[in-house]
């Protein structure tokens, strides 16, 4: 029977220089890479902003309003159609009562004017609407507490 020799252990060889160059290369490489790619602290990446399309131009045009009541006694609760699209309300005021102002809107557009009260006494209560000079709307009521509108 044959005893079984143990084969001495082969020495290992360093790896050739070149191999580690070559690693080393690699490493230095994906360092750089990664470095490039990872924003810095407190610098945010560029962001591409959206395109913002360019102001358009509308025409605007500007109306004189000018509302009256006109009455012997006064009126109440007094309602209008203001600048822009508001509403305001005066709750008493005398006669003859005057409120004018300037409506700045885009050109050919509807306007609405309005103004209502009521009569504060016997007697007759009239409101008017006049825009750019031109009398737009007209009415009269007679006795207390009738209510008269104007609207155009």
């Amino acid at each position: 029977m044959a005893v079984p020799v143990a084969t001495p252990p082969v020495p290992t060889r360093l790896k050739p220089l070149g191999s580690v160059v070559v690693v080393l290369g690699v490493l230095a490489v994906a360092f750089v890479v990664v470095s490039l790619a990872t924003p810095r602290p407190g610098t945010a990446p560029e962001r591409q902003r959206p395109a913002v399309p360019p102001p358009v131009h509308v025409p605007t045009a500007s109306h004189d309003v000018v509302y009256e009541l006109i009455g012997t006694h006064g009126a109440r609760n007094v309602t209008y159609a203001a600048e822009g699209t508001s509403l305001a309300q005066q709750e008493e005021t005398g006669t003859s009562w005057t409120k004018a102002f300037t409506r700045v809107g885009p050109a050919g557009r509807t306007e609405f004017y309005s103004v209502s009260a009521q009569n504060a006494g016997p007697g007759s209560l009239s409101c008017r609407i006049v825009v750019d000079g031109v009398v737009l709307a007209e009415h009269a009521v007679s006795g207390e507490g009738r209510q008269v509108s104007c609207a155009a």
